[in-house]
């Protein structure tokens, strides 16, 4: 009679080499990892990396089709908020520093000749009459300034940026120059977010 055959006992070193295989009481299989080894689970304080299924995904506030016009507002916007206060700073220098306003259409105190558009002396006041362009600039650029925030926060509440970014394209507004560089690295930043996260944006 041929005894039976008791199984041959694996060696200490090749069961420490071969993650133990779990089981759930409801019968349900689960795979292993494909990196799973019983060192790593040995390593005490190692946080396990999540897998890209329980990752954080992005999520826009809007569409595409919102978010590249809320950027094509907010790029008109730039411009001419960035080209006001150019505008703006030339004329608090002629102003404050030179004495001197901007003037379409005034008249000429001694000849009394219409000036199509010349330099009021603030002091002589050489001119009366006419549009005071330098005045029209900083109420032009103040206004459009509010507009140029409103394009800011469309942007930011639709991309989800964290608070410090809305705070640099604001400035963008104030400080020369500084919008049409601020413009410039978000149309890219954008664009390039649109590219890397095709599913982040809603679908109504």
């Amino acid at each position: 009679m041929t005894e039976p055959t008791q199984p041959t006992p694996t060696p200490t070193s090749a069961r420490s080499s071969a993650p133990a295989p779990k089981e759930r009481a409801d019968g349900v299989r689960v795979p292993l990892p494909r990196d799973a080894a019983p060192s790593r689970a040995a390593t005490p304080g190692r946080v396990p990396r999540q897998p890209a299924a329980l990752q954080p995904r992005r999520r826009f506030g809007g569409t595409e089709a919102q978010i590249r016009g809320a950027l094509k507002f907010y790029m008109v916007s730039a411009w001419i908020s960035g080209t006001f206060l150019l505008l703006l700073v030339a004329e608090m220098i002629t102003r404050y520093g030179l004495g001197y306003d901007l003037v379409a259409g005034g008249t000429d105190k001694l000849t009394g000749a219409t000036v199509p558009l010349g330099w009021q002396d603030l002091e002589l006041e050489n001119l009366s009459g006419g549009v005071n362009i330098s005045t029209w600039i900083l109420i032009v650029h103040g206004w459009f300034y509010v507009v140029y925030l409103i394009s800011c926060f469309r942007v930011w509440t639709l991309m989800r940026w964290p608070f410090p970014q809305l705070v640099v394209m604001a400035l963008g507004g104030v400080v020369p120059f500084l919008s049409f560089i601020v413009e410039r690295k978000i149309h890219a930043s954008t664009a390039a977010e649109l590219r890397a996260n095709p599913k982040a944006a809603k679908r109504y």
